[in-house]
């Protein structure tokens, strides 16, 4: 059986990785440091968590039509112009916000940076995507290097605000933004550098468009499955996370929530690495509809927890399941696309990711105080196991057609 060891053994993919984790760093860095570094400047909260809002929008809405151009034009056409402009625009922000604490920097200024960095924020993890793609023909290796992919990303978001925390140990708040504008900057120009292929669309005229055309058509019928697993997985992450303040709190322990998230972000990262490492005979797309039926199952049992201790336990349970729900909808959305098109298609699936995770916080804020925990707890595993029935459903479909 093939080992993560070879993965990372095959020619370029360590070096390619690294360079991609090491931008990718960034995007667990930037979002608290521009949220510190406005709240500096302006002196209002407010102001910070709209400009925050704003960026994580732009980027979010946009991360297809930046992955299409990836596609079309290539890494270094696309990715690297991407990346100057998004750097230049974090260093901006970090200059206009610098040494002015509470001085009321205008609002308008910061949204607009905000939201000019957010439109170009490199889309780095489906480009690696799409490399992983082109390193690991043998489906049962790209899995596995999806896997290593989904939880080495995972531990930079838990580790990317950790870094901001000593920077701002040190220095203001702007330090952290422009540590975030070189962290990207350097590691998308590694990773354009990259000597794997990449598989960049060509052909223009008659012939090219009539391509395109058919690449339209069954892109979104092929895409629909894992684009709505995302989706579910991310309204089920934003409002556990909710619901995990509203528990501890209601234990008066509200220091612990920090410890009931960690358990889960550890369960899905044992859970990814274990996933990868199987080698399954079934199908992606039937597979995808039970893990997400698991993780349904398991977070209406977490609204069951009479402690904090059960709620980390059920919550580590949960994440067995979050790493590889994504991992087989990534593959599933790279085999669906067309070799062109893979990093929007990985693309789609990670903006449904987190427009999800998004919509399941502002969901569960509106009923968290209207609603026994309890039936949050189920309704927060509602989307999984819409999507497991939905895509079971599908499958069926296919299958008799």
């Amino acid at each position: 059986m093939h080992s993560y060891a070879a993965v990372l053994r095959t020619p370029h993919a360590l070096s390619t990785f690294g360079a991609a984790l090491l931008g990718r760093l960034s995007y667990g860095t930037v979002s608290l440091s521009l949220a510190l570094s406005a709240k500096n400047a302006s002196g209002s909260l407010a102001v910070a968590g709209t400009a925050l809002a704003l960026f994580g929008a732009t980027s979010v809405v946009l991360s297809p039509v930046r992955a299409a151009l990836v596609d079309r034009y290539g890494p270094r056409r696309a990715l690297v112009p991407m990346a100057v402009v998004y750097a230049a625009l974090l260093t901006v922000f970090a200059l206009v916000t610098r040494d002015h604490p509470g001085a009321g920097t205008s609002a308008v200024t910061l949204g607009a940076l905000a939201v000019c960095a957010g439109a170009c924020t490199p889309p780095l993890g489906p480009t690696m995507r799409t490399l992983w793609s082109q390193l690991m023909p043998d489906r049962r290796m790209l899995q596995r290097a999806y896997s290593l992919d989904g939880v080495a990303e995972e531990l930079l978001l838990v580790a990317g605000p950790l870094l901001v925390g000593v920077l701002v140990a040190y220095a203001e708040p702007a330090a952290g933004v422009a540590v975030s504008a070189a962290l990207v900057l350097v590691g998308t120009v590694a990773l354009a550098l990259s000597p794997v292929p990449f598989p960049v669309r060509r052909g223009s005229g008659r012939r090219g468009s009539a391509r395109r055309e058919r690449t339209t058509r069954t892109r979104p019928r092929g895409l629909m499955q894992p684009v709505l697993a995302a989706a579910g997985v991310g309204l089920c992450l934003g409002g556990l996370d909710l619901l995990a303040i509203a528990f501890t709190e209601r234990q008066h322990q509200p220091g612990a929530v920090a410890w009931v998230l960690a358990a889960l972000s550890a369960g899905s990262a044992v859970g990814g690495l274990t996933y990868g490492a199987v080698s399954w005979r079934s199908a992606a797309r039937p597979r995808l509809a039970l893990i997400c039926a698991a993780l349904g199952v398991a977070l209406a049992a977490a609204g069951l927890a009479p402690n904090v201790y059960a709620l980390g336990a059920a919550a580590a349970v949960a994440g067995l399941f979050v790493a590889p729900a994504l991992t087989t909808a990534y593959l599933i959305a790279d085999e669906a696309a067309a070799p062109d098109a893979r990093t929007q298609a990985g693309a789609w699936v990670n903006t449904a990711l987190n427009a999800g995770i998004s919509g399941g916080t502002a969901l569960v804020g509106v009923l968290v105080g209207t609603l026994p925990l309890f039936l949050c707890f189920v309704l927060v595993a509602v989307p999984a196991l819409v999507c497991a029935a939905v895509t079971l459903h599908g499958e069926n479909h296919r299958k008799r057609h």
